[in-house]
Protein backbone atom coordinates (compact mmCIF):
# COMPACT_ATOMS: atom_id res chain seq x y z
CA UNK A 1 0.00 0.00 0.00
CA UNK A 2 1.19 3.27 -1.46
CA UNK A 3 0.90 5.85 2.16
CA UNK A 4 1.71 8.96 0.11
CA UNK A 5 -1.93 8.65 -1.68
CA UNK A 6 -3.83 6.91 1.42
CA UNK A 7 -6.50 9.05 1.87
CA UNK A 8 -7.14 10.83 5.41
CA UNK A 9 -10.70 10.10 7.02
CA UNK A 10 -12.27 13.89 7.29
CA UNK A 11 -12.69 12.75 11.32
CA UNK A 12 -8.55 13.25 11.49
CA UNK A 13 -8.50 16.51 9.08
CA UNK A 14 -11.03 18.37 11.17
CA UNK A 15 -9.20 21.43 13.03
CA UNK A 16 -9.09 21.35 16.42
CA UNK A 17 -8.52 24.64 17.67
CA UNK A 18 -9.93 26.52 20.85
CA UNK A 19 -12.32 29.74 19.70
CA UNK A 20 -12.02 32.49 22.17
CA UNK A 21 -13.24 36.07 22.03
CA UNK A 22 -10.95 38.71 23.10
CA UNK A 23 -11.68 41.79 24.74
CA UNK A 24 -12.42 44.94 22.54
CA UNK A 25 -9.63 47.39 22.40
CA UNK A 26 -7.24 45.15 24.32
CA UNK A 27 -4.69 43.05 23.16
CA UNK A 28 -3.84 40.17 25.27
CA UNK A 29 -0.61 39.36 23.90
CA UNK A 30 0.63 43.20 24.87
CA UNK A 31 1.98 43.90 28.48
CA UNK A 32 0.22 46.94 29.63
CA UNK A 33 1.84 48.73 32.92
CA UNK A 34 5.31 47.51 33.14
CA UNK A 35 7.32 49.69 30.76
CA UNK A 36 8.00 51.99 33.04
CA UNK A 37 10.15 49.43 35.16
CA UNK A 38 11.91 47.92 32.17
CA UNK A 39 12.75 51.22 31.10
CA UNK A 40 14.07 51.99 34.58
CA UNK A 41 16.01 48.57 34.61
CA UNK A 42 17.53 49.18 31.45
CA UNK A 43 19.33 53.18 32.17
CA UNK A 44 20.15 51.56 35.48
CA UNK A 45 21.84 48.47 33.74
CA UNK A 46 23.58 51.22 31.25
CA UNK A 47 24.81 53.42 34.19
CA UNK A 48 26.06 50.22 35.80
CA UNK A 49 27.99 49.03 32.75
CA UNK A 50 29.81 52.85 32.15
CA UNK A 51 30.54 52.78 35.65
CA UNK A 52 32.30 49.37 36.10
CA UNK A 53 33.96 50.18 32.33
CA UNK A 54 35.15 53.57 33.84
CA UNK A 55 36.43 51.86 36.71
CA UNK A 56 38.84 50.24 35.01
CA UNK A 57 39.60 52.56 31.98
CA UNK A 58 38.81 56.67 32.17
CA UNK A 59 38.80 57.05 28.83
CA UNK A 60 36.69 54.57 27.73
CA UNK A 61 33.85 55.47 29.61
CA UNK A 62 33.67 59.00 28.21
CA UNK A 63 34.04 57.43 24.93
CA UNK A 64 30.70 55.21 25.96
CA UNK A 65 28.77 57.93 27.32
CA UNK A 66 29.93 60.70 24.06
CA UNK A 67 28.76 57.69 22.29
CA UNK A 68 25.41 57.19 24.12
CA UNK A 69 25.00 61.02 24.33
CA UNK A 70 25.18 61.09 20.55
CA UNK A 71 22.93 58.38 19.88
CA UNK A 72 20.37 59.94 21.97
CA UNK A 73 20.59 63.50 20.28
CA UNK A 74 20.33 61.14 16.31
CA UNK A 75 17.24 59.26 17.39
CA UNK A 76 15.71 62.13 18.84
CA UNK A 77 16.41 63.93 15.58
CA UNK A 78 14.96 61.37 13.25
CA UNK A 79 11.99 61.38 15.44
CA UNK A 80 11.18 64.76 14.75
CA UNK A 81 12.26 64.88 11.37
Amino acid sequence: MNLFLQEIPASERAQKTIQETPVPGRDPLIARGLQKEQYVGIIGLAIALIAAVGFFSRRVEYAIGFAVFLSAILIALFLFI
